[in-house]
C-alpha cells in the first residue's frame, strides 16, 4: 500500500470529523486546506444571495487564495479530498487546491459532507480540473463509517 493523504477542507467544522478518521484509519497523513480569508458565518449564509459562498458559486474562475503552502505530494500514491458539498458541488477553495496540487498520476478519492446535496456533481467538476489524476468514485460521509470506507479503498 502506498503512503496516503488526506486534504480536506472545513468551513463549520463537520467535514474535519470523518477527515481524522479517515487518516486515523489508514494511517495518511492530514492536511487541512485553509483559506486565506476566513469564512464567517455571514459568508456561509446560503440563504443570502450576496454571501460569500454565494457569489463564489456564481463565479466558477474563482479560486480562494490557501493560508498554507501545499503539501508536496510526490510521496503519496493516494489523495483522499474532503469537503462540504455547497449547492451540488465542491466549494472554490477545493478548485484551487485541485489545481494548484501536483495530482497528476496520483490516485484521488473524493468525500464530502452535506445537509441535502449529492457528491456527484462535485466529482465531474473536480475530474474535468485534472483529467491527469486517476479518479475513484467518492462518498458522501455522512453519519457513515468513514474509517470503514477509507480502508475498503486502499
Amino acid at each position: 500500500m502506498s503512503k496516503a493523504l488526506v486534504a480536506y477542507f472545513s468551513a463549520s467544522g463537520t467535514t474535519a470529523r470523518p477527515a481524522r478518521e479517515i487518516a486515523q484509519a489508514t494511517g495518511a497523513d492530514l492536511y487541512e486546506i485553509v483559506p486565506r480569508s476566513t469564512y464567517s458565518a455571514a459568508d456561509l449564509n446560503w440563504n443570502d444571495s450576496s454571501s460569500r459562498t454565494s457569489l463564489e458559486r456564481l463565479d466558477e474562475g474563482m479560486r480562494p487564495e490557501l493560508a498554507r503552502p501545499l503539501p508536496d505530494t510526490a510521496a503519496y500514491g493516494t489523495v483522499f479530498v474532503g469537503f462540504p458539498v455547497w449547492w451540488y458541488v465542491e466549494p472554490r477553495i477545493i478548485d484551487t487546491f485541485i489545481e494548484r496540487a501536483d495530482l497528476a498520476g496520483k490516485t484521488v478519492i473524493p468525500f464530502a459532507t452535506s445537509g441535502g446535496s449529492g457528491i456527484a456533481g462535485a466529482e465531474g467538476r473536480m475530474r474535468g480540473l485534472r483529467p491527469d489524476a486517476i479518479w475513484k468514485q467518492g462518498k458522501l460521509l455522512n453519519g457513515c463509517d468513514a474509517a470503514a470506507w477509507a480502508k475498503s479503498q486502499l
